[in-house]
């Protein structure tokens, strides 16, 4: 989850170009265990964007070091909020 978190962070960050802050966490599903040994893609995405928040949905994917395909292990959700140098909300630029 810490790793979700951080690709959410720099993927609101990226969109915004403001600094944010995580506010929440939703719904994290775990569809699949990840073994030692195994390679895994961490996708971040903007999937909603509003006055001073927005979400990302994260997705985790899971492959064997020689297989060809990959599967979705684990996605959630994750909400930011763009603040000023006083730690007010403040409106999302784009």
């Amino acid at each position: 989850m810490h790793l979700m978190d951080e690709v959410a962070f720099i993927t609101a960050t990226r969109f915004s170009r403001q600094v944010m802050v995580t506010v929440s966490s939703d719904k994290i599903d775990f569809k699949k265990s990840i073994p030692a040994g195994t390679i895994i893609e961490l996708i971040g995405k903007v999937s909603h964007v509003g006055n001073t928040s927005l979400k990302v949905n994260v997705e985790i994917y899971v492959e064997q070091m020689y297989a060809d395909s990959r599967e979705l292990a684990i996605h959630g959700n994750f909400t930011f909020v763009a603040i000023d140098e006083n730690k007010k909300p403040v409106k999302i630029i784009k």
